[in-house]
């Protein structure tokens, strides 16, 4: 299994970014895949995940600001970020296979994709 996440960079605040997430190796199309990201100095956190038949969940820090969405056909996972805030800066992951959603340890996990947002 492989995830590889892009579509990181620098961005002022209240800019966007969409990020990317190619899945290869297996088929996804039956499992929960989303997003987590790690501040510096903080914690992994949950961020986003979308089911195998299109429930979204989100934090309640980037709920109204970010849009989760896939392509099964393409075997790619999305994240549109709007309204970026400077506490948004973080590396973010593509995971898949959830033990339990929301946000419940993910069997996979990508190489992560670094968002910097400026004040």
């Amino acid at each position: 299994v492989q995830l590889q996440a892009s579509g990181g960079g620098l961005v002022q605040a209240g800019g966007s970014l969409r990020l990317s997430c190619a899945a290869s190796g297996r088929t996804f199309r039956n499992a929960a895949m989303g997003w987590f990201r790690q501040a510096p100095g903080k914690e992994r956190e949950f961020v986003a995940a979308v089911s195998s038949v299109l429930s979204t969940y989100y934090a309640d820090s980037v709920k109204g600001r970010f849009t989760i969405s896939r392509d099964n056909a393409k075997n790619t996972l999305y994240l549109q970020m709007n309204s970026l805030k400077p506490e948004d800066t973080a590396v973010y992951y593509c995971v898949t296979h959830f033990s339990y959603l929301p946000g419940g340890n993910p069997a996979y996990w990508g190489q992560g994709t670094l968002v910097t947002v400026s004040s």
